[in-house]
Protein backbone atom coordinates (compact mmCIF):
# COMPACT_ATOMS: atom_id res chain seq x y z
CA UNK A 1 0.00 0.00 0.00
CA UNK A 2 1.24 3.39 -0.51
CA UNK A 3 -0.25 6.97 1.22
CA UNK A 4 -0.06 10.61 0.13
CA UNK A 5 3.27 10.95 1.51
CA UNK A 6 5.02 8.75 -1.32
CA UNK A 7 3.26 11.03 -4.02
CA UNK A 8 5.63 12.59 -6.20
CA UNK A 9 5.99 16.02 -6.65
CA UNK A 10 5.80 17.51 -10.11
CA UNK A 11 9.54 18.64 -10.25
CA UNK A 12 10.45 15.39 -8.64
CA UNK A 13 8.00 13.92 -11.94
CA UNK A 14 9.72 15.64 -14.29
CA UNK A 15 13.00 14.78 -13.43
CA UNK A 16 11.51 10.85 -13.68
CA UNK A 17 10.41 11.65 -16.66
CA UNK A 18 13.78 12.75 -17.98
CA UNK A 19 14.75 9.06 -17.81
CA UNK A 20 11.55 7.77 -19.67
CA UNK A 21 11.27 9.28 -22.83
CA UNK A 22 8.69 6.94 -23.97
CA UNK A 23 6.24 8.38 -21.06
CA UNK A 24 4.29 11.41 -20.46
CA UNK A 25 2.41 12.96 -17.65
CA UNK A 26 -1.32 13.44 -17.81
CA UNK A 27 -3.56 13.95 -15.24
CA UNK A 28 -2.12 12.33 -12.39
CA UNK A 29 -0.36 9.28 -14.13
CA UNK A 30 1.89 8.61 -16.70
CA UNK A 31 0.80 7.27 -20.09
CA UNK A 32 1.92 5.84 -23.07
CA UNK A 33 1.12 3.99 -26.04
CA UNK A 34 3.65 1.58 -28.09
CA UNK A 35 3.08 0.78 -31.34
CA UNK A 36 4.05 -3.41 -31.63
CA UNK A 37 4.75 -4.94 -35.19
CA UNK A 38 1.82 -7.03 -35.17
CA UNK A 39 -1.23 -7.49 -32.85
CA UNK A 40 0.24 -10.72 -31.75
CA UNK A 41 2.96 -8.66 -30.00
CA UNK A 42 0.76 -6.37 -28.93
CA UNK A 43 -0.79 -9.48 -26.64
CA UNK A 44 2.88 -10.82 -26.05
CA UNK A 45 3.47 -6.63 -24.82
CA UNK A 46 0.65 -7.04 -22.29
CA UNK A 47 1.38 -10.24 -21.15
CA UNK A 48 4.70 -9.55 -20.20
CA UNK A 49 2.81 -6.04 -18.50
CA UNK A 50 0.73 -8.03 -16.69
CA UNK A 51 3.63 -10.11 -15.69
CA UNK A 52 5.16 -6.85 -14.13
CA UNK A 53 2.17 -6.04 -12.65
CA UNK A 54 1.75 -8.81 -10.54
CA UNK A 55 5.47 -9.25 -9.54
CA UNK A 56 5.10 -5.26 -8.43
CA UNK A 57 1.94 -5.34 -7.05
CA UNK A 58 0.70 -2.45 -9.24
CA UNK A 59 -1.31 -2.54 -12.19
CA UNK A 60 -2.20 -0.08 -14.87
CA UNK A 61 -4.77 0.89 -16.91
CA UNK A 62 -4.46 -0.69 -20.51
CA UNK A 63 -6.00 -0.90 -23.43
CA UNK A 64 -5.40 -2.65 -26.42
CA UNK A 65 -6.25 -1.72 -30.48
CA UNK A 66 -4.85 -4.15 -32.92
CA UNK A 67 -1.11 -3.23 -32.70
CA UNK A 68 -1.50 -0.20 -29.86
CA UNK A 69 -1.18 -0.73 -26.17
CA UNK A 70 -2.18 2.09 -24.41
CA UNK A 71 -0.94 2.30 -20.76
CA UNK A 72 -1.29 4.86 -17.75
CA UNK A 73 0.15 4.39 -14.45
CA UNK A 74 -1.30 6.21 -11.75
CA UNK A 75 -1.43 4.91 -7.78
CA UNK A 76 -5.12 4.88 -7.22
CA UNK A 77 -4.50 3.78 -3.49
CA UNK A 78 -2.02 7.51 -3.01
CA UNK A 79 -5.61 9.69 -4.33
CA UNK A 80 -4.99 8.89 -8.03
CA UNK A 81 -1.56 10.58 -7.94
CA UNK A 82 2.14 9.25 -9.14
CA UNK A 83 4.50 7.65 -7.19
CA UNK A 84 7.47 5.93 -7.59
CA UNK A 85 5.98 2.62 -8.04
CA UNK A 86 4.54 4.22 -11.01
CA UNK A 87 7.79 5.18 -12.29
CA UNK A 88 9.26 1.90 -11.82
CA UNK A 89 6.27 0.28 -13.23
CA UNK A 90 7.44 2.75 -16.71
CA UNK A 91 10.58 1.71 -16.83
CA UNK A 92 9.84 -1.77 -16.45
CA UNK A 93 7.28 -1.37 -19.29
CA UNK A 94 9.38 0.12 -21.39
CA UNK A 95 11.85 -2.87 -21.42
CA UNK A 96 9.37 -4.73 -22.25
CA UNK A 97 8.44 -3.00 -25.50
CA UNK A 98 11.11 -2.68 -26.29
CA UNK A 99 11.87 -7.21 -25.97
CA UNK A 100 8.76 -7.02 -28.81
CA UNK A 101 10.00 -4.19 -30.93
CA UNK A 102 7.56 -2.03 -30.17
CA UNK A 103 7.98 1.86 -30.79
CA UNK A 104 6.55 4.20 -28.36
CA UNK A 105 4.13 7.11 -29.76
CA UNK A 106 3.22 9.21 -26.11
CA UNK A 107 1.63 11.59 -27.81
CA UNK A 108 -0.74 9.35 -29.06
CA UNK A 109 -2.06 9.00 -25.58
CA UNK A 110 -5.99 10.81 -25.60
CA UNK A 111 -7.64 11.02 -22.30
CA UNK A 112 -11.04 11.23 -21.84
CA UNK A 113 -10.72 13.42 -18.69
CA UNK A 114 -11.04 17.32 -18.84
CA UNK A 115 -8.45 19.15 -16.75
CA UNK A 116 -10.97 21.42 -15.09
CA UNK A 117 -11.68 23.07 -18.41
CA UNK A 118 -7.82 24.29 -18.92
CA UNK A 119 -5.99 24.02 -22.52
CA UNK A 120 -3.16 22.48 -20.65
CA UNK A 121 -3.98 18.24 -20.66
CA UNK A 122 -1.08 18.73 -17.83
Amino acid sequence: MTDKEDVLTRPQVDAALADLPDWRYRLGGLVTVFKTPTAAAALQLIAAVGQVAEEQNHHPDLDWRYNRVFIRFTSHDAGTEVTQRDVAAAAAASRAAAAVSAIAEPGRYRSAETAGGTANPD
